[in-house]
């Protein structure tokens, strides 16, 4: 049966899964403390900073090769246009590079496209359900239009045939010859 060792036992298997899920929400955070939790203006250095641990993380013995890399990097997402010498330290002509930042020109990324913000997705998905509000409103709009002329029409035959049906003879008396003329006219429009 089910006694109280195959309780515990579920207990136990409960609180193990609250652990993993607990473990993963964990790392989900670590895993966006560089993007998401930064500030809009000061988000490209903590990135700059994340790309550079990573990159010492690899390589340490091209660490010299990969600031070159990071700053080109930085460069292009700051729009800036960089400038960068060779400079020969102690011997070493292929190590030494030395970047000047000129902020004053700007350029476009070449081909590159940057991660849309969470603000830009945002702005975007406004955009879309703008957009979609505003097409509904016109098709609701032309709907009720088509209606209301559907409707005029409609109103405007039924008095013509009331008109017609609704006509007495000097007496007071239907006029059969008019009603007559009328179902007539409606069968041959019929067929």
């Amino acid at each position: 049966g089910r006694g109280f060792a195959f309780q515990r036992k579920q207990k136990i298997e409960r609180q193990y899964r609250k652990l993993l899920k607990k473990g993963r929400k964990v790392h989900s955070q670590q895993d966006n403390q560089f993007t998401d939790t930064y500030p809009e203006h000061l988000k490209h250095l903590y990135l700059a900073e994340e790309e550079m641990l990573k990159k010492q993380r690899r390589a340490p013995d091209d660490s010299i090769l990969s600031e070159e890399k990071l700053n080109k990097a930085f460069c292009t997402s700051q729009a800036m246009k960089c400038h960068y010498t060779v400079l020969p330290q102690d011997g070493d002509e292929n190590k030494a590079k030395i970047f000047f930042f000129s902020p004053e020109k700007s350029v476009t990324t070449e081909g590159k496209f940057k991660k849309k913000t969470s603000n830009q997705k945002a702005k975007e998905e406004y955009e879309k359900i703008k957009a979609e509000r505003a097409r509904k409103k016109e098709e609701a709009e032309k709907r009720k239009q088509q209606r209301e002329a559907a409707q005029r029409l409609y109103k405007q035959k039924k008095m013509e045939a009331y008109k017609i049906l609704s006509k007495k003879t000097k007496r007071g008396q239907p006029n059969l010859n008019l009603q007559m003329e009328f179902l007539l006219q409606k069968i041959q429009q019929n067929t």
